[in-house]
């Protein structure tokens, strides 16, 4: 229907409903009309006249609301959510229809009317609604007795994101708003409602880890809150092993003192204390010593753990062991089996202490010959294993491994902490080079603190004359950025650095032949008793690594000759491999070049059999050790041919790379990390909701031709919802950037320089408006978020009130200055921007109040997203995201892109 199809008048040529006053119900049917037949442009022709002649606009627009078809459980795309958009948009040509403009004693029965429309979950009615009617000048009792009648209702949800709407976390009940949301499986919610009130926080937190105590039974949340009703999938958020993992991470997502979870870390230690029992006395492969060392550590002053560690080497080893721990931790006789007591009675005095053995200095360097022949051995005498504690060591090792042309392999220890400490501190780094190794002790008095420490660290990895070989480098480096807090503040840069864990992938894939003399290759999930470093070691030197040393104690002084020896072999092993690999890369299966084998690399199939099922089969088999478990692989959408997907719609290694805007992929809401990460790359991402459905994500798939990222159990409902190959699992134990770095490889997808930021952070959109600084001054002042003496350059301030009002900078010299991903988004001009109002067409507002008037001086250009009104400007994200991302990034010539876009603007 177009607005020729409406009835007028002819002698006033106008609708003939517009004349005199309009009934709000009639004028509600008359849009909700043309709502139904998708006529949009005639309805907003119809609600800019219609809103003009009702007596009272604002009553009006609340009758029509109320009368809204499914207004409660609306989203962006409901009726009364749009009547409410083009009620926004015509107030703005009429400011003087504002609940300000009203007396209070017409404006608070108003505002009260609008509170009861506070049900609909969609965040942007919510929040247009809240700004319409300016809720939060209400009375406050006012406010919080709405919240009431929600719980009162059962509404814990809508309570929730009303409070957090309206601001009023610190005025609500923490228990009464977050247990029944936590009940109903909506911890995320009960997060955002503390989010960013400190005291809120802790109580969570304490809450939590009341429920994680073992005297805790879900009778006493029976028992405080009867009206609650307990579902079998309620109780299984309460489970000790789940609220324990929640609790431990919302401590370090709040910064909360550990002392607050006292029975989460409880939980957290006694799980690896039967997890070190199992080691050292049914797996049997840790030593006494490291045995012993890791115990002392989780168990430390906790006089239950000390119990449950007596009672545990009674069931594991042997009543004599089990009386000595005892005594070591002097447990009451009340709390000991009264065979241990018994025993202590028993014991002569030197067996009443443990004999912890110093084998630091009496340890031979030589080991055994029977471990010789089982393990590969460090070929070094003990004088080429150097300590570097000091500025002079440092000095001496730094001559030997920053020349030009070093190949220097890599390694680190850290102390376990056993998922007691998120962020673990590296206490050594071994550098190992050609004829000798040196190892950086960081626990060694103020030696990582000195400025040389973190100078070496940044001139090693930055130097790409030096060749630098690790195996999985990610983890190593995380570790270093959780030492020095500079390395969170200002990442290192990485050059020269060749991970051997890729090249060891390849070669897993691949399955090179082996001569029979040669070493027996070993498969991934196989039978193979090896893992990680010691399997490349076996597969391509014969013998694996001793991991015997791996979990000791990396922080206690003097380490023993055998920790030394381990920590040097893990470094110099990797020169062997290296030079074992290069003289004949061909015999396992790799390229000439071993530096070209990189991540982010498509591997074939071995080989290619008829049928799809027999491709299939040989495709997850070649991306066994690669992709995520139960992934299988994905298509995406494109448009450059029929079957809307790369490659003429075939599962081939042979697909060529895409672009990141081919890609489009909803997120479910265990992903938004990851989803973060590829949106910030130029990949089209929706992201779910903390308090989204999974269902969401399927809908989504389906409606907007999107592939699903999950992970966990959602999985296999949500793939049996979309098309074939739709639907992506993640490993939820990755972090997020390596999530995403696994997604590029999964589908070929190529970022470069100029997708950085291509789209918008906040909402995914890809539109912008380029704001010179001279409008943006302007904007600043009318708003009121800048005054003249905030600018104290006086030239400057000159220069600013000077310049031209809302030029259009891409047909200007401005243009230079366009961000590096002009390209690869949309730009709107300015002039769409209402000046008066500072809001674009869709009645959102540039959101000026995250400008500092500190940027004017060093920020030519601004860059404002249409459709949330997000600002953002050219600072030192983009040399993160590069180094983050640097494995998968494909490099152009920027310059050139960007001179031949200007050129088009002329």
């Amino acid at each position: 229907m177009t607005s020729a199809h409406i009835p007028v008048d002819r002698e006033r040529d106008e609708p003939y409903y517009f004349r005199g006053s309009l009934d709000p119900a009639e004028l509600r049917n008359q849009l909700f009309e043309l709502w139904n037949r998708k006529d949009l442009q005639t309805l907003h022709l119809a609600s800019f006249h219609g809103f003009s002649k009702l007596p009272e606009p604002l009553e009006g627009l609340l009758t029509m609301l109320e009368g809204c078809p499914v207004k409660q459980k609306g989203n962006s795309h409901t009726f009364g959510h749009r009547v409410l958009m083009e009620y926004q948009t015509w107030m703005k040509e009429h400011p003087q229809a504002t609940i300000g403009s009203l007396p209070e004693q017409q404006a608070v029965p108003l505002q009260c009317r609008a509170l009861n429309l506070l049900t609909d979950t969609q965040s942007s009615f919510l929040e247009s609604l809240i700004n319409t009617y300016q809720l939060t000048s209400l009375d406050p009792a006012i406010l919080l007795l709405h919240i009431k009648r929600l719980q009162t209702l059962k509404c814990y949800k809508e309570a929730a994101i009303v409070g957090i709407k309206l601001k009023l976390q610190k005025n609500l009940n923490m228990e009464e708003m977050c247990v029944p949301l936590i009940l109903q499986g909506k911890l995320a919610l009960a997060e955002t409602f503390v989010t960013g009130h400190s005291q809120l926080e802790q109580q969570l937190v304490v809450l939590l880890d009341s429920w994680c105590h073992p005297s805790f039974s879900v009778e006493e949340i029976h028992k405080r809150y009867p009206h609650l009703s307990l579902s079998r999938h309620c109780v299984a958020q309460i489970q000790p092993k789940v609220l324990t993992k929640h609790t431990l991470r919302l401590v370090e997502k709040f910064n909360i003192n550990q002392k607050l979870c006292p029975n989460a870390l409880h939980k957290r230690k006694l799980g690896s204390l039967r997890f070190l029992m199992y080691k050292r006395f049914v797996e049997k492969s840790m030593t006494e010593e490291n045995w012993s060392d890791n115990v002392q550590y989780v168990v430390a002053d906790d006089l239950e753990l000390q119990i449950q560690l007596v009672e545990m080497l009674v069931k594991y080893c042997n009543l004599q062991t089990a009386s000595q721990w005892s005594l070591r931790y002097t447990i009451p006789r009340n709390r000991l089996p009264c065979e241990v007591w018994k025993t202590q009675q028993a014991l002569p005095p030197h067996l009443q202490q443990i004999g912890f053995s110093d084998s630091a200095q009496s340890e031979e360097w030589m080991p055994s010959q029977s471990h010789c022949q089982m393990f590969y051995q460090l070929p070094l005498t003990k004088d080429k294993v150097h300590f570097v504690d000091t500025p002079e060591a440092l000095q001496r090792c730094s001559n030997v491994v920053l020349k030009d042309g070093s190949i220097v392999g890599v390694d680190m220890e850290w102390q376990p902490t056993f998922g007691c400490m998120s962020i673990q501190q590296v206490s050594l780094i071994q550098l190992a080079v050609s004829d000798q190794v040196f190892l950086l002790d960081l626990c060694a008095n103020g030696f990582y603190q000195h400025p040389d420490t973190v100078s070496f660290i940044r001139s090693f990895f930055s130097e790409r004359n030096v060749s630098k070989l690790g195996y999985g480098m990610a983890g190593d480096l995380r570790c270093l950025s959780g030492t020095w807090q500079q390395f969170l503040e200002e990442p290192l840069k990485t050059e020269g650095v060749l991970d051997l864990l890729n090249v060891h992938q390849k070669i897993q894939r691949c399955k090179a032949t082996r001569t029979d003399d040669g070493p027996k290759e070993v498969l991934v999930g196989e039978d193979s008793a090896e893992k990680g470093l010691s399997q490349l070691v076996q597969q391509v030197l014969g013998r694996p690594l001793d991991k015997t040393e791996q979990m000791s104690n990396w922080e206690k002084r003097p380490l023993r000759i055998s920790q030394i020896r381990y920590a040097a072999a893990d470094a110099y092993c990797l020169l062997d491999v290296y030079s074992v690999l290069s003289s004949k890369p061909e015999y396992f299966g790799l390229p000439a070049d071993l530096w070209s084998v990189s991540s982010n690399q498509s591997e074939k199939s071995a080989k290619k059999k008829k049928g799809k099922q027999s491709q299939a089969k040989q495709a997850g088999e070649a991306l066994q050790t690669e992709e995520c478990q139960g992934a299988q692989r994905v298509i995406p959408p494109h448009s450059d041919n029929e079957t809307g997907l790369p490659c003429g719609g075939k599962l081939s290694g042979d697909c060529s790379p895409l672009p990141p805007q081919q890609l489009r992929v909803v997120c479910d809401n265990m992903l938004q990390g990851l989803g973060r990460y590829l949106r910030c790359l130029g990949v089209d991402v929706v992201m779910l909701e903390s308090t989204d459905d999974h269902r969401v994500a399927a809908k989504l798939a389906q409606a907007e031709a999107r592939v699903i990222l999950t992970c966990g159990q959602p999985y296999q409902s949500l793939r049996s919802q979309v098309g074939e190959g739709r639907c992506l699992s993640l490993d939820c134990s990755e972090k997020a950037r390596d999530q995403a770095v696994r997604v590029l490889r999964h589908f070929n997808v190529q970022p470069t320089a100029s997708d950085i930021f291509s789209r918008c952070q906040a909402c995914n959109s890809d539109e912008y408006v380029a704001v010179p600084r001279e409008d943006m001054f302007r904007m600043l002042r009318q708003k009121g978020f800048l005054q003249d003496q905030d600018v104290t350059d006086p030239a400057l301030l000159a220069s600013l009130e000077d310049g031209e009002k809302l030029g259009d900078p891409l047909g200007s010299g401005v243009a230079a200055d366009l961000p590096r991903y002009a390209l690869q988004c949309r730009w709107a001009p300015l002039s769409q921007l209402d000046p008066g109002t500072l809001t674009f067409p869709g009645g959102v507002p540039i959101q000026l109040h995250t400008v500092s008037p500190a940027l004017l001086p060093r920020i030519a250009l601004f860059c404002v997203c249409t459709k949330c009104g997000k600002v953002f400007w050219e600072g030192s994200h983009f040399t993160r995201v590069v180094s983050m991302f640097q494995e998968v990034l494909h490099v152009t010539d920027g310059a050139a892109e960007r001179a031949a876009f200007i050129s088009t603007q002329d």
